[in-house]
């Protein structure tokens, strides 16, 4: 019980704490952070890079797709102005 009580009533030692305007992070801790910085810089420029392209894909391909429907539709009109008399495949077109 002795030693219970010795060791309640030892007063803990005074904890050193350095002083915080010392303490950097010196040029390990600068480059670690200018490494993750420029690596999100990257990221985000290739992502929004991507981004742009798949934009761009989707307009040349409703353009394409708006084509090929006025190109149906033309065709399909064509075809109904002819009678059966101009689809003799002998016959002449103009």
């Amino acid at each position: 019980m002795l030693p219970l009580i010795v060791a309640l009533a030892t007063t803990p030692s005074p904890v050193v704490t350095p002083d915080e305007s010392i303490v950097t992070p010196g040029p390990l801790g600068f480059a670690a952070i200018a490494f993750i910085a420029v690596a999100v810089f990257l990221l985000v420029f290739d992502m929004l890079r991507r981004i742009r392209r798949g934009r761009y894909r989707e307009e040349v391909n409703a353009e394409l797709d708006a084509e090929e429907r006025a190109i149906a539709a033309q065709r399909a009109a064509e075809d109904a102005g002819r009678t059966d008399d101009d689809s003799d495949p002998a016959a002449p077109r103009r």
